[in-house]
């Protein structure tokens, strides 16, 4: 539908940017800190995480650039091994001590603290001495994580999410360390849960420490399409959302599994253990708000059963073609749409699908909305003149935002819009060949150069978007 009349956004929105934590800090090694695993695994070929952007040395230049920019908002992640080096124990004071000057910082200036607690970087030492994620045992830990947090920053940070992209961590498994001996499958879904209930432990702690603070999930999510109108590849495209947003967002809000997933594990043999009093907690800690990773849209169609499991395999190098679907024989297999634009890297860019998605969720868990990450990654150019001009960046966050502000119009409870990313910073799969930031650091994937920070065109076009609230897109 198209209004008659443009609305300008809520005067309490949050215009905001994100970061994470590995990707954008460096100093891994520096001050207590310990490796994470993502530390460990991100992809070699590409720039390795002990530098990043190197925001843990130029933490009040940054926050200069975000009042510059008008930042009413700022959302990050706090590095578990830099707080809690050996993952539990002893609390590392000069980790706590720089979230406390930054944040400190951003409210100096007027930007709200939006804050992530685990953004894919579970302490090394932890996977090493009992799996991670595949074991009941980090549930105390992350809860002693939080407490920490809740602890020494509640006070100021009053905006928490608890885990970003969850869907995701099991949909492209290098985010994880899995064993050779159990199938995947099982492994993931095991995990899934134990993380889920880690999710929900979060939020009670909060309400019990934080009582006026709000707090919620981060997970990326894509509307799903079917390829055509056969009945086969319209019932896969509901399948895959059940499978690829719903397991995830009604374990989060309504604490229970989609039943027709539930059997689909027990007839695999991938179900996870259920304990008793799993899914009562799961029931208690209905979110805040959801926050919304958008990127794409996804096509998909019918996969019989005669098809091998496929997981995805990602474009890392920016060649267009690259991208392998996943396949999951007898539901969907991932397609591709003709109709759309793709970046390089295989990403279909659909503003439109951005609305849908919105009006999805809001139909179905009446909460309140946040876009936690949207942005486009591409290789950018510093000019002779120092410039980087990134109209294709500027059109893409613009007709992102129209959509956003049509599902305003359309009853979304939306209240903050964060891009991905403030600053260049680590693409997990492709260094610092794939940017994404407002602001350009004069740094590759092998040469660290001066690492200065250059606002590109897209930096003062969301100056003026911010300066209009919304009103000039």
């Amino acid at each position: 539908m198209r209004y008659k009349t443009i609305n300008p956004f809520p005067n309490d929105f949050f215009w905001s940017a994100a970061t994470s934590a590995y990707q954008y800090e460096g100093g891994y090694l520096e001050d207590g800190r310990t490796l994470s695993i993502v530390d460990k695994n991100i992809n070699p070929a590409y720039a390795d995480t002990s530098v990043a952007s190197d925001h843990y040395h130029r933490s009040k230049e940054d926050v200069a650039l975000m009042k510059e920019l008008g930042m009413t908002a700022y959302r990050f992640s706090i590095s578990w091994s830099r707080i809690l080096p050996e993952g539990r124990g002893e609390v590392n004071q000069k980790g706590i001590d720089f979230y406390k000057n930054l944040i400190n910082e951003l409210k100096a200036n007027n930007i709200e603290p939006l804050v992530t607690i685990y953004h894919f970087d579970l302490p090394a030492c932890l996977q090493e001495e009992y799996g991670g994620w595949s074991s009941r045992k980090v549930l105390d830990d992350f809860v002693y994580f939080c407490k920490v947090l809740f602890e020494h920053l509640g006070e100021q940070v009053k905006y928490w999410f608890t885990i970003n992209e969850q869907s995701n961590m099991f949909l492209l498994p290098y985010l994880m360390e899995f064993e050779d001996d159990t199938p995947l499958e099982k492994q993931k879904y095991e995990m899934n849960h134990i993380m889920t209930l880690a999710h929900a432990k979060a939020i009670k702690l909060c309400r019990e420490m934080v009582p006026d603070a709000k707090i919620g999930p981060a997970i990326g999510l894509s509307p799903n399409y079917p390829e055509t109108c056969r009945p086969e590849d319209i019932q896969a495209a509901k399948v895959a959302d059940d499978f690829r947003t719903y397991v995830f967002t009604d374990l989060y809000v309504y604490g229970s599994y989609r039943k027709n997933i539930w059997r689909y594990m027990e007839e695999q043999g991938i179900n996870p253990t259920i304990e008793e009093g799993d899914m009562a907690l799961l029931q208690s800690a209905k979110p805040d708000f959801i926050g919304v990773n958008y990127y794409q849209s996804r096509v998909v169609k019918y996969a019989p059963s005669t098809m091998e499991v496929k997981d995805m395999a990602i474009n890392a190098d920016g060649n267009k073609g690259e991208t392998e679907f996943e396949v999951l024989p007898g539901l969907y297999q991932g397609s591709s749409n003709p109709y759309l634009e793709k970046t390089d890297w295989d990403w279909e860019i659909d503003p439109i699908g951005l609305r849908t998605l919105l009006n999805e969720l809001n139909d179905r868990y009446h909460l309140p909305i946040i876009i936690t990450e949207n942005g486009m990654g591409a290789v950018d150019h510093l000019s002779d003149d120092e410039k980087v001009h990134d109209q294709y960046r500027i059109d893409y966050l613009s007709k992102h935002l129209e959509q956003c502000r049509l599902a305003i119009d359309d009853g979304v409870q939306l209240f903050g819009f964060c891009p991905w990313s403030f600053m260049d910073l680590i693409s997990t799969t492709s260094g610092f060949r794939k940017r994404y930031g407002f602001v350009y650091v004069n740094r590759t994937d092998n040469d660290v150069k001066d690492l200065r920070r250059i606002p590109k065109d897209s930096f003062y076009w969301y100056q003026n978007v911010i300066k209009t609230n919304g009103l000039e897109l």
